[in-house]
């Protein structure tokens, strides 16, 4: 059977979760909770995420995440397979890490992401590890972001959960009124079923009933195109990638003509391949064939040695 049709659009919202196979406990260590956001660092810097809540318990994870770009198929695979990847590698071992594909859940960007927000943020709590008091120090939940703008990365923005709890200013006094805010919720069940906490991880949609009739009605139009929204959606990747590949031929000063003409293993064009996977999710396939390297598997070892081993003067020009 087909699987269902992933509702992607530019600036969607989703609740994005998974388990370990057979329920393990793949984050029991802390340096594996450390790899596996240090995954989720990087996917957001190929593909322009914003992630506003996230939570990693010891056997499954949870993110509030927006998609400008509409890929969020594209950056699950590369978090999860990298990820995956990783961890066999250190461990010494094969096998599939996480249950299966990964489920999410489509967000009312109005009327829900607020709520899914705090219903993440409250994950160590409702699983007893910590009180709220305790929620800023806890240091595998985005609490402490938000409590420490200073420990923020890029990609993290904690607006939609300050403006669903009373239109908070990211200020000491409002993030402190956050806090005060997630310890009311904690204790006030009418409150956190009026915001739809038992259906956070259920079904496909977190919003309004309006807000999930009309993507309803969005589905059903789509239904039977999929494979020519598939190739939109490859189209507007490869635009993307051709974008940026232009961007740094110019910084280095070299143009198309010179991809073709130069050998497949030189130091400029191995840069340009590090770069181009650094901050987007383009393939080895279109490497290959764009930058004129050889088949798609030269280009990931010899893409990966280079990595390395960079030549610093290349990888500062391409900044």
């Amino acid at each position: 059977m087909a699987r269902p049709l992933r509702l992607e659009s530019p600036d969607g919202v989703y609740h994005v979760l998974n388990r370990g196979n057979y329920r393990g406990h793949i984050f029991r260590a802390e340096k594996t909770k450390a790899a596996f956001l240090q995954c989720l660092g990087e996917t957001c810097a190929r593909t322009g995420w914003r992630v506003h809540a996230w939570c990693i318990m010891s056997n499954h994870y949870h993110l509030a995440v927006s998609t400008p770009l509409a890929n969020l198929g594209d950056g699950m695979r590369w978090l999860q397979g990298t990820f995956a990847t990783r961890c066999n590698r250190l461990r010494r071992e094969q096998g599939h890490l996480f249950q299966g594909r990964y489920k999410s859940l489509v967000v009312d960007p109005g009327g829900g992401i607020g709520s899914l927000c705090h219903y993440i943020h409250l994950n160590p709590v409702r699983a007893k590890l910590c009180p709220v008091s305790e929620l800023p120090g806890h240091r595998w939940n985005s609490v402490g972001w938000l409590q420490e703008p200073k420990q923020r990365p890029a990609w993290y923005d904690p607006t939609p959960a300050l403006i669903h709890a009373g239109n908070l200013a990211d200020t000491p006094t409002g993030r402190g009124k956050y806090l005060s805010y997630l310890t009311w919720l904690a204790e006030d069940e009418p409150a956190r079923k009026q915001q739809g906490f038992g259906e956070m991880s259920r079904g496909r949609v977190i919003g309004t009933a309006g807000f999930a009739k009309d993507l309803m009605k969005e589905h059903r139009a789509l239904a039977g195109h999929g494979k020519r929204l598939a190739a939109d959606l490859q189209a507007a990747r490869e635009e993307i990638w051709a974008e940026t590949l232009s961007e740094l031929l110019g910084k280095l000063r070299r143009n198309r003509k010179e991809l073709a003409a130069t050998g497949k293993s030189a130091d400029w064009k191995l840069a340009l391949a590090a770069t181009l996977k650094a901050r987007t999710t383009v393939t080895n396939r279109w490497l290959a064939t764009t930058l004129h390297m050889g088949n798609l598997y030269e280009v990931s070892r010899k893409v990966a040695a280079w990595s390395r081993q960079p030549d610093h003067a290349l990888t500062k020009r391409l900044k």
